[in-house]
């Protein structure tokens, strides 16, 4: 067995998965702001699966990893910085951990779907916007760190995160609910107008062949892929085309799928 833990922003998942890659059983709990408490939720979570004996598990951190030493430097969405996650996911777990960042892991499991496309850019659209380049199947390392979601862009006259006017919060607080409750498609074109700017500037960057897009706004992409991909077309040139643009497969579980991808890759 291995074990995917998906640290976010508000929520953490636990989940266990078989050797063959499929969830046998998992466990929720609220991502506490303290770390220490969140060690203790992740341990009391832990302690009540029915699985105990992991072979490996991967670690998904909403924020920039420092690899060599198992730790993180800061996160987007929580006010942790500088702990040795690796190795306080390893007590707990009591197997190897191999840790990443929570887009890198998600675009990894979708990847693995998709294995005709060689480079596959990976945009997750929920409370914050996270991005993750996978090459054949395997997270790319030189694009390892990169965070599509910070990109500056002007909005209202002044140059902007990109995950500030058009992330699931962002949503939020423009239509004061959530991206599941909104049906109306002048509301999705004003969302996809803030959408657009942020994946052409990534596309242009990464040039890839494929792009997916997760995550809890990316849920509903039935409702503004057409808006989405026309309002992409107006940037296309010669040099810079727009790829293929389709849903995550698991937008909601593709992160601990990933744990388990990059996990698997490590450990065997």
């Amino acid at each position: 067995m291995i074990v995917g833990v998906d640290i976010g922003g508000t929520k953490t998942l636990v989940a266990v998965l078989t050797n063959a890659g499929v969830i046998h059983e998992s466990r929720k709990f609220p991502t506490p702001k303290n770390y220490d408490h969140f060690l203790l939720e992740l341990a009391h979570a832990v302690h009540h699966l029915e699985t105990k004996d992991f072979k490996a598990a991967g670690v998904a951190v909403p924020g920039r990893i420092d690899r060599k030493h198992g730790s993180f430097k800061a996160l987007g969405n929580l006010p942790w910085k500088n702990e040795h996650i690796q190795a306080d996911c390893e007590k707990i777990l009591k197997c190897p951990v191999v840790i990443d960042n929570d887009a890198n892991l998600g675009g990894l499991s979708e990847a693995m779907l998709n294995k005709q496309a060689e480079k596959v850019l990976y945009i997750t659209v929920s409370t914050g916007i996270g991005t993750g380049v996978i090459y054949q199947q395997r997270i790319s390392e030189e694009l390892a760190d990169i965070e599509g979601g910070a990109i500056m862009l002007p909005f209202n006259n002044q140059l902007v995160k990109w995950e500030k006017f058009a992330s699931g919060r962002a949503i939020y607080e423009h239509f004061n609910k959530k991206a599941q409750d909104i049906t109306a498609e002048a509301d999705w074109k004003y969302i996809v107008r803030n959408l657009a700017l942020g994946f052409f500037e990534n596309i242009v960057v990464v040039q890839p062949d494929l792009v997916i897009v997760g995550g809890s706004v990316g849920t509903y992409f039935d409702r503004y892929e057409h808006l989405l991909v026309a309002e992409l077309k107006k940037f296309e040139t010669p040099l810079t085309p727009i790829p293929k643009i389709i849903q995550a497969k698991r937008p909601e579980e593709a992160v601990v799928y990933g744990c388990y991808d990059l996990a698997s890759q490590i450990y065997g």
